[in-house]
């Protein structure tokens, strides 16, 4: 078979723009989508963690930011309009036009895959990571109740909790979760905010005399002793999950 006529080549070039334009649009919109629903659980994570005035506060300071960013991206949309359509700035709109061609007809390729938006890409639902998750690891359940213990009057805000442990409030959320513990509205020094209750804490274990080693992977010394016991996480190697004692 021949080479392709210019008309060929032509319709052939024309088609695969098509098609990378409807990709690339599709990634653009996947991508803004996913950076939305990011911004958005940051933004509700970091309300979460207040209550109160300080709720208030803080959801103020979330629409005022919001308003802002709303005037600047009006403003600078308006200011960039008026100067392609004054042909002040007729470089913009071709060159723009021609970097989205270039990029439709890469994309436009039969093997063509989208590459993978580390900044705004997120697990899917029922999705498990096997390895460690970034950032600080989740405080033990000893560790919390030893925390809270050691900081609450006698309850602990999320917030002096993940400062104590050098953690983050996600991570001490994580924690509590694990051992079993509420997460609710508390009051700290007379301020109100979510954290965990003093007076709900289970009791710990005495320390073993005899100084005892667990082997790697194996339950620890679940005597009847204990207040909770600890066993291999069978979703995550890497962890153990702490088993509460009832009575």
């Amino acid at each position: 078979m021949g080479a392709p006529t210019t008309v060929q080549w032509i319709r052939q070039a024309g088609q695969r723009i098509a098609t990378g334009s409807a990709r690339r649009t599709a990634q653009l919109a996947a991508s803004t989508l996913r950076l939305a629903r990011n911004l958005w659980r940051r933004a509700a994570s970091w309300l979460g963690e207040a209550s109160g005035l300080s709720w208030v506060l803080r959801l103020a300071v979330l629409l005022a930011v919001a308003m802002v960013l709303r005037k600047v991206v009006v403003a600078v949309a308006a200011a960039v309009y008026a100067r392609v359509e004054s042909g002040q700035a007729w470089w913009l709109l071709w060159g723009a036009a021609i970097a989205w061609t270039v990029a439709a007809y890469r994309a436009g390729r039969e093997d063509w895959q989208p590459k993978q938006d580390t900044l705004a890409a997120e697990p899917g639902p029922g999705e498990e990571s096997l390895a460690e998750p970034a950032g600080p690891r989740a405080p033990t359940a000893a560790e919390l109740v030893a925390a809270v213990r050691e900081i609450g009057t006698p309850h602990a805000h999320l917030k002096a909790l993940a400062a104590h442990l050098r953690t983050t409030t996600e991570r001490v959320r994580e924690a509590a979760a694990a051992a079993g513990l509420a997460v609710t509205d508390v009051r700290m020094g007379g301020r109100p905010s979510t954290g965990v209750r003093g007076d709900v804490l289970p009791s710990l274990p005495s320390p073993d005399p005899t100084g005892g080693v667990v082997g790697a992977g194996q339950p620890a010394n679940n005597d009847n002793n204990n207040a909770f016991e600890t066993a291999p996480d069978q979703g995550n190697p890497h962890r153990t999950r702490v088993i509460w004692r009832a009575g």
